[in-house]
């Protein structure tokens, strides 16, 4: 069974969150509120790159 987490600081009330699961050589991510749509599988490296990528890509607020 896979275990998904949401972050504490996800936007309860607008509903923009992803859940993340460790699986054993890989990271899932998928979209709160579709959960049965699929998901997004990433090793820890590429979690990693995609992270640093969208902080780079963030407006900066």
């Amino acid at each position: 069974m896979t275990t998904w987490r949401k972050s504490h600081h996800s936007d309860e009330t607008g509903g923009h969150c992803i859940e993340l699961a460790a699986l054993p050589h890989a990271i899932a991510i998928r979209d709160s509120k579709a959960p049965d749509t699929g998901h997004l599988t990433l090793t820890p490296h590429g979690l990693t790159a995609l992270l640093n990528r969208l902080k780079q890509d963030a407006p900066n607020t």
